[in-house]
């Protein structure tokens, strides 16, 4: 068989034939550029990387600063501009009003513990004290007018208290009727005390002496509430339900309803009391508080007296009943 000739070959005898044809010098060229064909190639440098974003050459951001005789961004620089760059707010810390405080003017000596804690105030068994007056107001009645107070206060640390309770009415310069409980008080629960001390009740009458004890607290929703039974001489007893709430209707604009019941367990003539349920208060008073300590309100409240009467002070109306209007103060300090 006949030898093929390579395709390749072929394609080269053709150009040579082309350049010989046409110039002398071509002949040369050829020449020259077959003789380099086999020669390896020398490696060309690769081109600088380009900034993706502009499409310029990327640049040492080091050596930049060099050439202008500035250092080298520290790490703390790069931390910078890596937040500015992922948040722009931080780029520019906002100027603070905060002025700090000055430094010890002198060293503070050796103190004992009693004296650290007045120094700085942390004592957390701390004896303070409270006094509230609650209700001092002047109220208007089918028979005239009387003078009305509802007052406590207590001293103590945060277990252990002493309270001291007080309410009472004066009437036409008389001491209608009023009594003063002195209390030791013991926390038990969150927001709960029971309580234990002495009532004496003073007014028109003999007075009497009871011994007391109850409890008193925050109840669910937020109503105040205190029940307390007494026992005195001769088999009296005694129980005394008080119940109050605060409606807000602005910080300074709030509607208190208080209710009151009192009830014995046997008669006292001498001082108008009857057996069972003696009487019954409920009241609504809207303060308003020029300070938190300061408050003046008025109000209306019903009075309900039950049971039979056959004292001095009976009226003929063995189921009275009254609607009063009130106007006080209350405070507290």
């Amino acid at each position: 068989m006949k030898a093929r000739t390579p395709v390749r070959t072929r394609f080269a005898l053709a150009c040579c034939i082309v350049l010989v044809a046409a110039s002398p010098d071509a002949w040369a060229q050829l020449h020259a550029a077959i003789e380099h064909e086999d020669e390896p190639r020398a490696e060309q440098p690769e081109p600088p990387p380009t900034d993706t974003a502009a499409g310029m050459p990327a640049m040492d951001h080091a050596a930049m600063h060099g050439q202008h005789g500035q250092p080298a961004p520290s790490k703390a620089d790069t931390v910078q501009t890596d937040r500015a760059q992922t948040n722009p707010a931080q780029a520019h810390p906002v100027a603070s009003d905060h002025v700090a405080p000055l430094p010890p003017q002198h060293d503070m000596g050796a103190m004992t513990a009693a004296q650290m804690v007045d120094v700085m105030g942390m004592d957390d068994d701390a004896s303070f004290g409270l006094f509230t007056l609650d209700r001092f107001e002047r109220v208007k009645t089918d028979d005239g007018y009387a003078t009305a107070w509802n007052a406590e206060g207590w001293y103590g640390r945060d277990f252990d208290k002493l309270w001291f309770k007080s309410e009472g009415r004066r009437s036409q310069g008389t001491l209608e009727d009023a009594d003063a409980q002195l209390l030791w008080s013991h926390a038990v629960a969150p927001y709960w005390d029971t309580q234990l001390g002495v009532r004496r009740d003073f007014g028109q009458g003999p007075g009497r002496t009871w011994a007391a004890f109850g409890a008193q607290g925050l109840a669910p929703y937020w109503f105040e509430l205190g029940v307390t039974a007494y026992v005195g001489p001769q088999n009296r007893t005694a129980l005394r339900m008080e119940s109050s709430y605060d409606t807000l209707l602005t910080q300074r604009w709030i509607v208190q309803s208080r209710f009151e019941l009192n009830a014995y367990g046997k008669s006292d003539p001498a001082r108008g009391i009857a057996a069972g349920v003696s009487d019954a208060e409920f009241g609504l008073r809207l303060r308003y508080e020029i300070r938190r300590e300061f408050a003046p309100y008025v109000g209306v409240e019903w009075h309900r007296r039950f049971g039979s009467r056959t004292s001095v002070f009976d009226t003929g109306d063995e189921r009275a009943f009254d609607t009063q209007a009130v106007a006080g103060l209350r405070l507290w300090f």
